[in-house]
């Protein structure tokens, strides 16, 4: 199915989109498009839906992928798609990411999304935390472009977590900022507002529910990690997106020869290595 617009699309949304968990796949190129939808089907998504620019030519012949015409590069274009689609689909979990980005929940290999989303409506949560993992290609020469799924690899450490603070500088509850990977080794490249790695991956839709300006949700608990009682499970984000830039900004791709690190890590792929590394937690769910 092919909307022609955002507009379209929130129109018949309510009538054919009733059930969740739905992905919801900003494509902003044409670098690994049906890798990051093959990923995706594997969880068990009720439905994807992918928002591209109408002259990026990339079919949806499978059913379970639905085209939006969306200029993915404009201001505000994240926030527009989502608010709209949570103004519309009230009660459904939603999911958000980019093309050549790839999901990783704690035990995915054998849980449904859904299964997951289940047991965080019984921890009384309607936000799952999640943290974007840069992932880079170990050779520049051969992936000009920063991709290689084959042989990807991404920082074993130098993560950092500072308390995020409210207008009077007091600090917020139950909400960090995080660092490191690409975004922070190569700061001086990647404007501020773009230089966190945490990422509210999934929300149930709510009225009154709207991503800000900054990527913050309008309702604080929305943007917490955790509940007031213990810790609860987040999601890893691993992501060729910030690679991708470096290498497409002449300025940057210029002065960066090589990404790869003495704390570099080949990722294999599994749930299993972000949790041992720390990069995702499972909280109570075992």
């Amino acid at each position: 199915m092919h909307y022609p617009d955002l507009a379209a699309f929130l129109s018949d949304a309510p009538k054919r989109l009733k059930k969740g968990p739905l992905a919801l796949v900003m494509v902003e190129d044409d670098v690994e498009v049906a890798s990051t939808f093959a990923h995706l089907r594997r969880f068990g998504f009720a439905q994807i839906i992918a928002f591209a620019p109408p002259e990026l030519p990339f079919t949806t012949e499978a059913t379970d992928v639905i085209r939006v015409d969306h200029d993915t590069s404009s201001d505000q274009a994240l926030q527009r798609m989502l608010n709209g689609t949570i103004k519309a689909l009230p009660g459904v979990w939603l999911f958000y990411c980019y093309n050549a980005e790839y999901l990783h929940y704690p035990f995915c290999e054998t849980r449904s999304v859904g299964e997951m989303l289940s047991f965080m409506s019984e921890e009384r949560r309607d936000s799952v935390m999640g943290y974007v993992i840069d992932l880079y290609a170990r050779d520049l020469t051969a992936r000009p472009n920063g991709v290689d799924r084959t042989d990807a690899y991404f920082d074993k450490s130098g993560y950092y977590a500072l308390a995020l603070k409210d207008a009077g500088g007091e600090p917020l509850e139950r909400q960090l900022e995080i660092a490191g990977g690409l975004r922070w080794r190569f700061e001086e490249h990647i404007p501020k507002d773009r230089q966190r790695t945490d990422r509210v991956s999934f929300v149930r839709a709510r009225a009154g529910l709207q991503m800000l300006a900054d990527k913050s949700w309008s309702l604080p608990e929305y943007n917490t990690y955790a509940c007031p009682w213990h810790n609860n499970l987040t999601v890893a984000v691993p992501s060729f997106r910030t690679a991708k830039a470096l290498r497409r900004n002449p300025g940057s791709r210029d002065a960066i020869s090589l990404f790869h690190w003495p704390q570099s890590e080949r990722f294999d792929w599994t749930s299993t290595q972000l949790l041992d590394l720390g990069l995702m937690e499972p909280g109570q769910w075992f």
